[in-house]
């Protein structure tokens, strides 16, 4: 199978990497060829701090995949995150030559291009500019001004800023491990893609990632991406509280916490009583659930309290800005016992698991359709988009080159204006930014 007919997200978390190789079938669902995983040794809280190894797990990750599909893999989708990632809100505005004539994706373009060129803080470099919504001539709550007149085009921008070397040390991994770097993508917007519809998007809805290393948020509201945030606590510290608090060494830390733990102490009774193995002979040590679930407890609230004060930061308590969808749970960390009614409890928000299923084909994997791969299937979607848009516009341009049919088609475009507009420049600005990006990460050697 050529590489165009498959593609493939790699995700490169703090407890795991895993690629997942793709395609589309008839139906327009995601199938998939083959799965890959190994323990990441060398990243910590999202951020990669032992490049070396890093790459060997990468490799492992990836020859594996390659085993169970049969398939090579060249180009991959690699998602960002860490604790270096913050975003902000910005307005920015352009005043047009010629007020005359229709605004275009090139005002567009230009508006989003000035934002990159804010001064961030040493060390700091602008990976996402996404738009809100616009005014055109003071005229609010546009969402899209295609197609407009008028002379002062102004926007309100989310800006995700990362750290420099961060990027770059992602980067020279996927280069090292022998791999293209096909697009590199936020993980919090990649896991949005996976398990939220289009109508929680539109309603409001707030989707916390729990992985290993980091929790990631994502706000939506009216299908646009309102607001961003990673909170440098994961799956990783409740272990390692568990480790402390009982004594124990981290892989039985783990072991307790997935098959025993509670994010809810009140249920378990004081003589429910596991007991864990001594290390070398010694006597083994007896910790109760009670004890363990107040542990867990403690982390867990500590957790969702600081993603709660994020969202109200984007203004949730706002008539206008309300998420009525509530909140949606994913990630590894999304599969401990009664966190779902914690969450529900602490927030007084609306909450479900989030699984990747939706968009998979029918036959595939129960594993692959758990919260836990939920961001490396939506990268290998975006994966799957890219490839599409790119074979799309290759057929636009043969048929340009062929035919001169061209006004018929333009004619039969402009009565589906708004929707054919309102998906066009998004895309148009992320690629730039993806393409800047892959420029600066290819000077970084």
């Amino acid at each position: 199978m050529e590489q165009a007919n498959y593609s493939v997200g790699l995700d490169i978390g703090t407890t795991k990497i895993v690629a997942i190789i793709g395609k589309k079938n008839e139906y327009g669902k995601i199938e998939i060829l083959g799965i890959g995983k190994s323990k990441s040794l060398g990243v910590h809280r999202g951020v990669v701090n032992n490049i070396t190894q890093t790459i060997k797990s990468i490799q492992q990750a990836v020859e594996q995949a390659e085993v169970n599909s049969g398939l090579k893999i060249g180009s991959v989708v690699v998602g960002i995150a860490g604790q270096h990632i913050r975003s902000l809100q910005h307005s920015d505005y352009i005043t047009r030559k010629d007020s005359e004539e229709v605004i275009n994706e090139d005002d567009l373009d230009l508006l989003c291009n000035q934002v990159y060129k804010l001064i961030m803080l040493p060390g700091e470099e602008i990976i996402h500019v996404l738009p809100q919504e616009y005014k055109v001539d003071g005229q609010a709550e546009i969402k899209q001004p295609i197609g407009m007149y008028g002379g002062r085009l102004e926007a309100n921008f989310h800006v995700v800023v990362g750290q420099v070397t961060s990027i770059k040390n992602v980067g020279r991994c996927i280069k090292s491990a022998g791999l293209d770097l096909g697009n590199i993508t936020l993980e919090p917007l990649a896991s949005s893609d996976a398990v939220l519809s289009s109508e929680e998007k539109e309603a409001g809805v707030a989707l916390i990632d729990i992985g290993g290393g980091t929790t990631d948020l994502a706000i939506f509201k009216d299908g646009i991406i309102r607001h961003t945030a990673v909170i440098p606590f994961g799956g990783g510290v409740i272990t390692e509280d568990i480790k402390e608090g009982c004594s124990i060494i981290e892989k039985q830390a783990e072991t307790l916490k997935i098959r025993f733990g509670s994010a809810w102490p009140g249920e378990n009774k004081d003589n429910e009583i596991v007991s864990i193995p001594g290390l070398r002979g010694r006597e083994p040590k007896e910790i109760t659930l009670k004890n363990l679930s107040k542990i867990i407890h403690a982390r867990v609230v500590e957790i969702i309290e600081q993603v709660y004060v994020e969202i109200k930061n984007y203004g949730h308590d706002e008539q206008k800005k309300k998420l009525i969808a509530g909140i949606v749970l994913t990630g590894g960390g999304s599969q401990l016992k009664h966190l779902k009614q914690l969450v529900e409890y602490i927030t007084g928000m609306d909450t479900r698991i989030g699984y990747p299923n939706e968009h998979l084909a029918g036959d595939s994997e129960e594993e692959v359709a758990s919260p836990l791969y939920a961001t490396a299937v939506g990268l290998l979607m975006n994966a799957v988009n890219n490839q599409e848009k790119k074979s799309n516009k290759n057929i636009v341009e043969e048929e340009k080159a062929t035919t001169e049919e061209e006004p018929v088609l333009a004619g039969h475009e402009d009565k589906n204006t708004p929707e054919v507009e309102v998906k066009k420049p998004r895309p148009t600005i992320f690629d730039k930014w993806s393409e800047k990006l892959r420029v600066f990460l290819e000077n970084a050697e």
